[in-house]
């Protein structure tokens, strides 16, 4: 934050009254009234829960749950609450590159899009690929726990697919996007895989 001045958080603790001097609010409507943005980090039932209300106040909204957007009907009521408030629903996509190739991509026929998530066992710890695999133990191989469509995989892993729901939103959309998710004993970090094919040829980045 810094050059940035904060000036409440929005928190569901109500035993806190101040965080580093900042004052703590439960609802945007507690919010001061000189706010202009509201910086979403709470996940997809924080979005949810402040996202159209914020929205219709007027505050422009910056989220990085963009896997909330599955949901068609929060999708519809944020986009209606950024009409009636005039301002704008901002996407962070950080954790993933070549969203503007594939943009680029969509302006001719694009075909197929592809996302694989590949993450070590215990980064989906807390997931439902816990009902699928044993990532307490020893995986020998990597291993697909889910395959679907990008709704699927982000109103199923609300903690784990706001990368496939950046990929189908600059892409084919969530219904169109292929989506796999495997839990990869071999690395030690998050891998992020886009695979696009169309008119302009294919990549994968």
């Amino acid at each position: 934050t810094q050059g940035i001045p904060v000036s409440a958080f929005v928190l569901r603790s109500k035993s806190v009254p101040r965080v580093n001097g900042v004052s703590i609010c439960h609802t945007v409507e507690e919010l001061p009234t000189d706010i202009t943005h509201l910086v979403d980090c709470a996940g997809h039932q924080g979005l949810a829960q402040h996202g159209p209300g914020a929205l219709r106040r007027g505050l422009d909204v910056i989220t990085v749950s963009i896997g909330a957007l599955a949901d068609q009907h929060l999708s519809e009521d944020l986009k209606n609450a950024a009409v009636a408030g005039n301002c704008r629903l901002h996407l962070a996509s950080g954790a993933i590159g070549a969203l503007d190739a594939l943009r680029a991509a969509k302006c001719g026929k694009l075909d197929r899009v592809r996302y694989v998530g590949r993450k070590p066992p215990k980064g989906w710890l807390g997931s439902p690929a816990e009902e699928k695999l044993d990532l307490h133990g020893q995986l020998e191989q990597a291993q697909t726990h889910s395959t679907g469509s990008a709704r699927e995989a982000a109103l199923q892993y609300p903690k784990n697919a706001n990368v496939a729901a950046a990929v189908a939103l600059a892409g084919l959309g969530f219904d169109e996007t292929e989506v796999e998710l495997i839990a990869d004993p071999t690395v030690s970090s998050n891998i992020h895989e886009l695979h696009a094919s169309g008119d302009f040829g294919n990549f994968e980045f």
